[in-house]
């Protein structure tokens, strides 16, 4: 059958550049599948067709039906509409494919979710694939062009053909083509179609993520995203609210004492003060643990953050909640954890009446603001904190006459100088005030001043280590500044990471990319270096501690001088999620089969599922997803 041919022809070409897309990457990073035997690797091809053809099976419903029920009198027409379809289909595999190698240099993963936000901020990322990957675009293009001319030129698909099929003969065969592509999208005779979980065959992630197709994973983002949250966190597993709030109660050692507000409290302080201090918290851009010396890291690329660390208490053992910048700013904000799907910034339901520090101390008299040198309406930060409490965003717009401006907003040093002004007015206003500082030097085509820092030797001016040397010039200039001014002995001040520059490894979830730096300089405090396994929300507890005042506050966090802070972290990689208690990992995803885990040399060892834990992990999911449905987050 003429009809079947064509459609087949378009099924193997298809099928073919996915399967040298995924080679490529194969070879590309072979290097990194040396825990797995080489024939356990090469099934990435068998699962990884399994990927495709979902793919390419949805790509020909419409051709299909074009092609079975059209009568013959139009044929040209619809030849030439199908025509231009596939080679649009084809423009966009060959794009999607040639964008997965330097996404995944960058991230680690194919594109997903992140490919599919980044599109919100359209003139940052088009001024950052020019400058930073203008060869891979110009590559790209050529290849489409070359592809394109091929196709249009050559025999290999004649769609005319497929009307030589008489038509009832066509429409008899729409029903059975119609099946074989269901059963191709479906990809699966059990109760639930396949989905993309379906490509982690392996305890090697990075096989994992090549295993899976790029098109697939952007279409699932974007699918997921209009889900329902709740639904989104039933694909993670079952379990009553009642249960999953007593898990999460006993993991966090937070009493449950009102049911409009869980895990509300009143916790004192350790510090009392008739005098309450000003609170500053200045997150820094993927500044990663592996770059400051007292987290582990080198000891020359941050001397401000090392001697500071040497004067106030340092977090040796910290890790963040999340490898989004949002899920930063709302755990050391909020003192939330990471929900799953959107973050918490960008969701309807908590863009009022959800806590925040600046409402937390607005009732003490405190003023507040967001200060940060690009656009604030970036990832919706500026919705979000001025509809929770905060007074005032300070965005790159509000800052006059700039020593420098890269892709994503002024200089860190500007934004430190800016950040001093403002605090000096609180000052001579005699107003207490809480800030949240946010960096952006520190973030790909990673663009800096000249005449601020010795570059890196060997290295190009715009690499991710000149930028921590450059956003650690910034925090000493910071504290320069500060200690000149009256308000420096009356602030607590924060140094906090958002996430680690890159969090990539072989691991399903790569714990120690999680590892970021902390510090909290208060005039007169006892150095500490504090090697307890802790998360952001404990730094911003322990920060809020050191004010002063005895507060209220349902943040999912302890300070360290508290006698109940448990050792635990939650991090969120993708859409999994590793529940860390002490050296034991949970690790649990959508659509997948809990395991356990022991975290030894910075590696994740398996072990027998450690059933409590793994539920303890589910429970702490649903139960954020219940806070923020709720809106018992207050």
């Amino acid at each position: 059958m003429q009809l079947i041919k064509e459609l087949f022809k378009i099924f193997l070409l298809f099928l073919f550049l996915l399967f040298v897309g995924r080679f490529f990457l194969y070879c590309l990073y072979f290097d990194r599948l040396n825990d797995i035997s080489f024939s356990h690797s090469l099934l990435t091809f068998l699962y990884g067709a399994r990927m495709d053809i979902m793919v390419i099976c949805i790509l020909l419903v419409l051709p299909t039906l074009f092609l079975t029920l059209s009568p013959t009198l139009l044929d040209k027409k619809i030849t030439n509409g199908l025509k231009l379809y596939f080679l649009i289909s084809l423009c966009i595999i060959i794009f999607i494919e040639n964008a997965t190698v330097p996404f995944f240099a960058q991230y680690d993963v194919r594109p997903n979710y992140l490919f599919v936000q980044y599109l919100d901020a359209p003139k940052e990322i088009a001024s950052l694939l020019w400058k930073d990957y203008a060869s891979e675009l110009l590559l790209s293009f050529f290849m489409m062009t070359m592809f394109a001319f091929w196709f249009l030129k050559s025999r290999f698909i004649a769609l005319e053909n497929a009307f030589l099929t008489p038509y009832l003969h066509r429409v008899f065969l729409l029903v059975p083509i119609l099946l074989l592509l269901f059963l191709g999208i479906r990809s699966s005779f059990g109760h639930r179609p396949a989905n993309i979980s379906d490509a982690l065959y392996s305890t090697n992630r990075v096989i994992n993520e090549i295993t899976k197709n790029s098109l697939y994973s952007i279409g699932y983002a974007i699918y997921s995203n209009q889900k329902n949250s709740s639904d989104m966190v039933k694909e993670y597993g079952k379990i009553s609210l009642n249960e999953a709030y007593a898990f999460t109660s006993n993991l966090l050692r937070i009493p449950l004492q009102d049911t409009m507000r869980p895990f509300y409290r009143t916790v004192p302080t350790h510090f009392k003060s008739d005098k309450p201090k000003n609170l500053v918290i200045f997150i820094q851009e993927s500044m990663g643990a592996q770059f400051v010396r007292f987290s582990g890291g080198e000891s020359h690329l941050t001397p401000n953050m090392n001697r500071l660390g040497d004067e106030a208490i340092a977090f040796t053992n910290l890790y963040a909640n999340g490898t989004r910048s949002i899920r930063g700013l709302s755990a050391l904000s909020a003192g939330f954890l990471p929900i799953a799907g959107e973050g918490i910034l960008k969701r309807t339901k908590s863009q009022n009446d959800f806590f925040t520090i600046a409402s937390l101390l607005k009732p003490y008299g405190y003023k507040s603001s967001f200060i940060y040198g690009g656009e604030a309406r970036f990832d919706n930060m500026k919705s979000w904190y001025l509809g929770n409490g905060f007074d005032e965003v300070i965005e790159e717009k509000d800052f006059e006459n700039p020593s420098f401006r890269s892709t994503w907003g002024v200089s860190d040093e500007d934004l430190v100088i800016k950040a001093n002004e403002k605090f000096k007015t609180h000052a001579q206003n005699n107003e207490k005030f809480v800030s949240v500082m946010f960096s952006q030097s520190n973030h790909a085509p990673f663009e800096l001043p000249e005449g601020k820092i010795d570059f890196e030797p060997n290295e190009p001016k715009q690499s991710e280590r000149n930028a921590i040397k450059y956003a650690d010039y910034a925090i000493g200039k910071f504290f320069e500044l500060a200690k000149k001014e009256a308000y420096y002995n009356d602030t607590v001040f924060v140094v906090v990471a958002d996430h680690n520059v890159r969090v990539y490894g072989d691991d399903v979830v790569p714990v120690k990319t999680f590892q970021i730096p902390a510090i909290i300089v208060v005039k007169d405090i006892t150095p500490l270096k504090y090697d307890v396994l802790s998360s952001q929300p404990d730094v911003l507890a322990t920060a809020l501690d050191l004010v002063g005042l005895e507060l209220s506050y349902p943040i999912l966090g302890h300070s360290i001088f508290s006698t109940n802070k448990p050792e635990i972290t939650l991090m969120n990689f993708n859409d999994v999620y590793a529940l860390r208690e002490k050296d034991e990992i949970a690790v649990i995803g959508a659509g997948m089969k809990p395991q356990t885990f022991q975290y030894q040399n910075f590696k994740l060892i398996p072990k027998a599922s450690n059933i409590q834990l793994e539920q303890k992990a589910l429970g702490v999911i649903h139960v954020l997803n219940d806070l923020y449905e709720k809106k018992l987050y207050r």
